[in-house]
């Protein structure tokens, strides 16, 4: 379930960084605006749905909708003023809205502050996230293949050229990040009816990091990659364990970040590239 969520967040982030071209260090925090949205509405609004499986269910739906809706605004409101900038300033940029989040967060008493936010019903299935991730996908597909989804591809290659022939690069952009932060509050709404408590140190600026490197990991602009890169690094921590056991030495970080180092060495473009698994499988075919 974890693994899913991981890879809801990287699809999401995919949106932004590998097919507009842009590069955003501010996932976490609409995760984590999503994560709280999600709790307090359930928490504080719907408790009266609440109490058979049908009123659960019911309450969650309307939970992460309203996960969705406040990310996706936020991401509008933070992307709108910032995203006229390119490279490393929006980064720093994105990077700073991420930690003023968190920060707010941080600092609200009626969500639990730095305690953390608890009681939350714990009403995720394995069932619904991959439902919600097989969505994304699927969305994620449709979109890039839409004229909307062309634009983000021509502003990607050559924003000059892009805005040459015409394109409005900053709409583009606004909208591929505010739709990348609805899906990110959806995943951070998931995450915390799977745990069933949150704190604003799970949203922190080394949780943007990691959903970063699935994307990249995976390939810039590859879905599938991004996704079996998800999966991959969130079991690769697990698997590992019994090294500990056997060495009583905790090796499984400097594990980790050797098969990245040697990953980015002799794939510097990712396991996939810019490609899909589906490509490979029909290159093979035929």
């Amino acid at each position: 379930m974890l693994a899913c969520i991981n890879a809801i967040l990287a699809v999401s982030l995919n949106l932004v960084n590998g097919l507009s071209g842009q590069f955003s260090l501010g996932q976490a925090g609409f995760m984590g605006v999503g994560a709280y949205t999600a709790a307090s509405v359930n928490v504080f609004l719907l408790g009266p749905l609440r109490g058979t499986m049908a009123g659960d269910q019911c309450a969650l739906a309307l939970s992460l909708l309203a996960a969705g809706f406040a990310s996706g605004l936020v991401g509008y409101l933070v992307g709108l003023p910032t995203l006229r900038l390119r490279g490393d300033y929006l980064a720093i940029v994105t990077l700073g809205f991420g930690e003023i989040i968190r920060v707010v967060i941080l600092n609200i008493q009626s969500v639990g502050g730095a305690r953390g936010f608890i009681g939350i019903p714990g009403s995720t299935s394995a069932f619904l996230v991959t439902f919600v991730l097989v969505l994304c996908v699927m969305a994620t597909h449709r979109f890039v293949m839409s004229s909307h989804g062309r634009a983000l591809l021509s502003v990607r290659e050559n924003e000059i050229a892009a805005e040459a022939i015409g394109v409005d690069t900053t709409y583009y952009k606004v909208q591929a990040f505010t739709v990348s932060a609805a899906v990110a509050g959806v995943a951070g709404g998931l995450f915390a009816h799977y745990l069933s408590y949150i704190n604003p140190s799970s949203f922190d600026f080394m949780k943007s990091v990691e959903i970063v490197i699935m994307v990249v990991l995976g390939g810039m602009g590859s879905v599938s990659g991004a996704i079996i890169a998800a999966f991959l690094l969130t079991f690769l921590p697990e698997a590992l364990r019994p090294l500990q056991e056997w060495t009583h030495v905790d090796l499984r970080m400097v594990i980790y970040s050797l098969i990245l180092i040697l990953m980015m060495l002799l794939r510097p473009k990712g396991m996939f590239g810019r490609k899909e698994l589906w490509d490979f499988l029909k290159r093979k075919t035929t």
